[in-house]
């Protein structure tokens, strides 16, 4: 029998989609680097790049779930991200707020994929504090984050790309929905 809010046929976990959706992100980034030779040179980190002032707009909880109170919202986000400080390491702090009304301070770390000159994809993972405000309640004030960015670098070492990422307590309490977000990241140097 279907769950509440759900069709007929199998339950669908929407965490579950949101980390296939970036599996398969990340697979056509591999094939469309392996097809084209101009872009075939893969390295790891960003030692050439400065520290970095990031700044984003986009959407949380962009799979709601049958929570009654899962809710899409627009999210802000502004990092601090240090530079490779630690060999190819690049730790990072930040605060993201929604519209409504929860925020997210963070600090974590990523790692710069190099596919070429320009095209930079950044592993990244963080934990931090969570307050709901008005929005989907994630079962704890404590919450982790992975996902990944990719974006282009300019020459002059800023970046635009877009941030996919997943929240969750990761199982820290019963209560565990977990939500996705999208984010257009735009981060100018500092020096």
């Amino acid at each position: 029998m279907p769950r509440r809010g759900q069709g007929r046929g199998t339950a669908v976990n929407l965490s579950t989609i949101g980390r296939q959706a970036i599996l398969a992100a990340i697979g056509m980034l591999l094939a469309g680097v392996i097809a084209s030779p101009a872009m075939a040179q893969v390295t790891f980190g960003s030692p050439g790049d400065p520290p970095r002032i990031a700044l984003g707009a986009g959407a949380f909880d962009i799979t709601p779930s049958h929570h009654k109170d899962s809710n899409t919202a627009a999210e802000l986000r502004a990092e601090y991200r240090f530079g490779d400080v630690f060999w190819i390491v690049s730790p990072f702090i930040g605060a993201a707020g929604t519209s409504d009304g929860a925020f997210y301070g963070y600090g974590g770390f990523g790692i710069d994929v190099n596919f070429g000159p320009n095209l930079v994809l950044t592993p990244n993972v963080a934990a931090g504090y969570f307050a709901r405000g008005h929005g989907t309640q994630l079962g704890s004030w404590m919450e982790f984050r992975s996902g990944t960015e990719l974006a282009y670098r300019f020459a002059d070492r800023s970046r635009l790309g877009v941030a996919v990422h997943h929240i969750s307590n990761a199982g820290l309490t019963k209560q565990n929905p977990g939500e996705q977000s999208v984010v257009l990241m735009y981060s100018v140097p500092l020096r």
